[in-house]
């Protein structure tokens, strides 16, 4: 199997160099049929019956399930997502590179390089000729960096038929898969106000605007930054023209917790700011858009994350268990009751940024994780869920 992944490696990263340079940046439909069209064919050739699943939600691409039948009893499902955060034009203007070793591009890490691994993991078992898991079902998802508000049935669906899910998300440096996360919600603060000439008759209006900094500031409070719960400002708008008292102002507000109560905790700090109004006149609405619960400590990920770090002793490396505030699909299946492994892609760091980077030392080590993971969950499934 070592072999077999060593000599993957060049088309591997070929592929990967292909899939970078093709902008899918979450709601980029073309860019995401551009994606499927390249993978596809490469699914279909290895025996998988592939469909493409429309998005639940308007202006997203299809999802692609591709599903390889074996002899044996573990149904496992593997998830990836192809959207990014970057926007069109992100590519042509960055474009995969490499600098020692580092691949750098707009989601090579996030998750390009994760989905890449998943279809060669698939290809190593099929040139192998080992069949001795009941389903692999790959879901290549199209909208997980806005929560998958295109997906969350089709996952709901997916897990109600799987003993295990393997998340292809990033690993953490040096060399850690992730065995939990927090969960992230994103608050919606509307403020309304009333409109005015800005130098004719300024006190007839009413500044959205001022009465949004108001309610940001009773924010600062909250933490930033850490391992428990962080409250971040991320989205801001106000205003249409300089000469204008601005009669509408919104701002979202990032929440990752640890504890799923937390969210309710500060929803309610938020409603109890909007009844506290600074600037007369105005009115402020708190609105929740709902993304990933926790991704909990659990007896199913750990058993898991035990088997994966005797595979990599197998060949001489160590494999560390962590966590942080990225939230994933993962969240859903632990909340579903599937035992569910997160950060099996290769390392990176960097994430939603144009420092993002894939370390090319780990691509080959990390396929070769995925793939003996498969055969052993295939071979040995999962505890039945309680």
């Amino acid at each position: 199997m070592w072999a077999a992944a060593q000599a993957a490696r060049p088309q591997q990263l070929d592929l990967l160099h292909t899939m970078v340079n093709i902008d899918s940046g979450t709601g980029d439909v073309e860019g995401g049929h551009k994606i499927a069209a390249l993978l596809v064919p490469q699914l279909k050739a290895l025996g998988a019956q592939v469909e493409k699943v429309p998005a639940e939600a308007p202006d997203l691409p299809d999802n692609v399930v591709a599903t390889v039948t074996g002899t044996g009893r573990a149904r496992i499902l593997m998830i990836g997502h192809m959207d990014t955060v970057f926007g069109p034009g992100t590519a042509a203007g960055r474009p995969y590179s490499v600098e020692g070793d580092r691949a750098h591009g707009p989601g090579v890490g996030d998750e390009k390089g994760g989905v890449v691994e998943g279809l060669y993991a698939l290809k190593l078992l099929h040139d192998l000729g080992f069949h001795n898991f009941a389903r692999i079902t790959f879901l290549i998802e199209t909208s997980e960096e806005r929560g998958s508000p295109g997906t969350k049935n089709l996952i709901h669906k997916l897990l109600a038929d799987s003993d295990v899910e393997l998340n292809l998300e990033p690993g953490d440096p040096p060399d850690v898969i992730t065995v939990w996360r927090k969960g992230s919600v994103t608050f919606h603060i509307d403020v309304k106000g009333k409109a005015a000439h800005a130098g004719i008759n300024p006190q007839d209006g009413h500044n959205a605007a001022v009465e949004l900094i108001h309610q940001l500031l009773k924010l600062e409070p909250l933490p930033h930054s850490g391992p428990d719960v962080t409250v971040n400002t991320t989205v801001i708008r106000a205003g249409t023209r300089a000469n204008i008292i601005p009669d509408a102002a919104e701002a979202q507000v990032n929440v990752r917790v640890r504890n799923a109560a937390d969210f309710d905790h500060i929803q309610g700090i938020l409603e109890r700011n909007a009844r506290q109004i600074t600037v007369p006149g105005t009115s402020v609405t708190v609105s929740r858009e709902p993304a990933y619960p926790p991704l909990p400590d659990n007896s199913g990920t750990a058993a898991l994350a035990a088997r994966a770090k005797a595979i990599y002793a197998s060949i001489g490396k160590k494999l560390g268990t962590g966590g942080n505030g990225g939230a994933s699909e993962s969240a859903l299946a632990a909340e579903a009751g599937v035992p569910a492994l997160d950060g099996l892609g290769p390392v990176g760091g960097g994430f939603h940024s144009d420092r993002e980077f894939l370390d090319l030392n780990s691509v080959t080590p990390r396929l070769y994780l995925l793939t003996k993971l498969l055969m052993d969950v295939g071979e040995k499934p999962a505890p039945a869920r309680k």
